[in-house]
């Protein structure tokens, strides 16, 4: 195929590089012309401007920083809408703003320009190794059709409906990375701080229970399948745990903003009466302040856990 491909960075780059090995046509577009040296050494041909990138190509790429750059490329004379010819698919790979997905979905629709929004997870490394998922949604028919020059880019490549709903999961995949992270960090400083070694305390702590099982699998524990009464550990066994632990930080000066916001919803969780339920319970908290009642059958969750591939 000609492909069009805006976006060669950290992560544009190796996934423009698959495309040129499996032997298609490549159109490249970036900000820097020097970024694209590489892929213009093995055969791409540089599109002057957005708009002669669309025109010359029957699919198109981009993999940019995030929701400016989508619209400026997009917009003005010589921007890619008004490039595309009829027929021709978009599929962004950008982390996006899911508004500007479906806004762009609904506008790109006038011109018959079926637009997949079909962010990646997987870093630089992924992106060079085709050890990527990608999260597509949009019109199914069109991911049907793009789903093998998808699989030349990644090795998880999944659809998950309407337009809007891949970028809505990589915002959730993301603020839950970034969020752990932050939770790890500060647990982790009491530990040196309160004098364990760094090395003994990764030790041990990566063969606990959190250490062995990965964070977003615990879901499936209790907190998915809305089983809460037969507890594999009580919250209030689990409330004493992180009082103590917040006490620790009192005691010898680490600030401990995420552990103290998590003891005040187990203390607002065992004040409604659930200290013998399972100590995820606290998790019903945030479900309760959306108005959700989130539940998915055990079978389902253990078909995931045991047939979908890491």
């Amino acid at each position: 195929m000609k492909i069009g491909f805006a976006g060669l960075g950290a992560m544009g780059g190796p996934m423009a590089a698959h495309l040129l090995g499996a032997g298609h046509t490549l159109h490249v577009l970036t900000r820097r012309r020097e970024s694209a040296a590489a892929a213009i050494a093995n055969g791409a041909i540089w599109a002057d401007t957005p708009r002669n990138l669309a025109a010359n190509s029957e699919l198109v790429f981009t993999v940019l920083p995030g929701p400016p750059e989508i619209e400026a490329i997009m917009a003005g004379e010589d921007g890619l809408r008004a490039g595309f010819k009829p027929g021709t698919p978009y599929i962004d790979c950008s982390t996006n703003s899911p508004a500007l997905v479906r806004q762009l979905s609904a506008d790109l629709s006038k011109i018959g320009v079926s637009m997949l929004d079909a962010p990646v997870s997987g870093g630089p490394k992924g992106a060079a190794s085709r050890k990527l998922a990608i999260w597509v949604s949009g019109e199914k028919a069109t991911y049907d059709n793009c789903k093998p020059i998808l699989d030349l880019l990644g090795d998880q490549v999944r659809y998950l409906g309407d337009s809007g709903n891949a970028s809505v999961a990589k915002l959730v995949h993301n603020c839950a990375n970034y969020g752990i992270q932050m939770v790890l960090a500060e647990a982790f400083t009491l530990g040196v701080k309160a004098g364990v070694d760094p090395v003994m305390l990764f030790s041990a702590i990566r063969q606990g229970s959190l250490g062995r099982q990965r964070a977003i699998d615990r879901m499936a524990d209790q907190f998915l399948p809305h089983e809460f009464d037969n507890p594999a550990f009580a919250l209030e066994l689990a409330h004493k745990d992180v009082s103590l632990a917040t006490a620790l930080g009192r005691e010898i000066g680490v600030p401990m903003r995420f552990a103290n916001m998590t003891l005040a919803e187990m203390t607002e969780a065992l004040n409604k009466g659930w200290g013998k339920r399972d100590s995820r319970s606290a998790m019903l908290i945030q479900e309760e302040r959306t108005g959700l009642d989130i539940r998915v059958p055990r079978n389902v969750l253990l078909d995931i856990l045991n047939n979908e591939p890491l």
